[in-house]
């Protein structure tokens, strides 16, 4: 109990850490997105979604809007082929991971973790809780930017895939540790810096 306590409080002073150092190219980073997005099509800058958090504590999700305005209208993207709602801009800020920069204000408020299973929406959770037993473990810890899973598999994995990943999520709250954490952390730059490269 006394080591899992050392890491909670660990993991959250590696978070504000990362949160300071992200902070200022984050902020020289912002005019240039803002900007891209604003000309690349019509809608807001931020885009907000209501995720599910820690012990089932909903909050807003905040990311740079990758999608065309009225994107649900287009319906669920299956995971075949290109997904016609990103815009031009949005398919680059999600390939180099960008349009996940605003989350670090998520981060400070306490929502969320560089590190921990990806939030989902209320009505995904109600549904994977029946359909995966040990689904709430999964509540147990802060959601993150990225995780075991997202590092294992594809950015773009479709919701058929939901069991596959709950499986790395549950490993990683199963071995959570601070190097868990810089280990993923560190495989993340090296996925963004690959597919970057490419």
């Amino acid at each position: 109990m006394r080591d899992r306590k050392i890491y909670e409080v660990s993991k959250r002073l590696l978070d504000i850490i990362l949160t300071i150092l992200a902070i200022i190219p984050a902020a020289l980073l912002f005019p240039l997105i803002a900007l891209a997005i604003k000309l690349d099509s019509e809608g807001p800058v931020f885009y907000k979604q209501k995720r599910v958090g820690r012990y089932g504590q909903e909050f807003w999700l905040l990311k740079y809007r990758s999608m065309v305005k009225n994107a649900h209208e287009l319906g669920g993207w299956k995971g075949n082929g290109p997904d016609l709602r990103h815009t031009r801009v949005g398919m680059i800020l999600r390939k180099s991971y960008l349009d996940e920069l605003p989350q670090i204000i998520n981060i400070l408020k306490g929502e969320m973790s560089f590190v921990g299973p990806r939030p989902e929406r209320p009505e995904y959770v109600g549904e994977l809780k029946q359909k995966v037993p040990s689904y709430e473990k999964r509540l147990a810890v802060p959601p993150g930017i990225t995780g075991w899973a997202q590092v294992n598999m594809e950015n773009d994995a479709s919701v058929e895939d939901a069991p596959e990943k709950i499986k790395y999520d549950l490993y990683y709250i199963e071995n959570r540790s601070l190097w868990f954490d810089l280990l993923i952390i560190f495989k993340t730059i090296f996925i963004v810096l690959r597919r970057e490269g490419r």
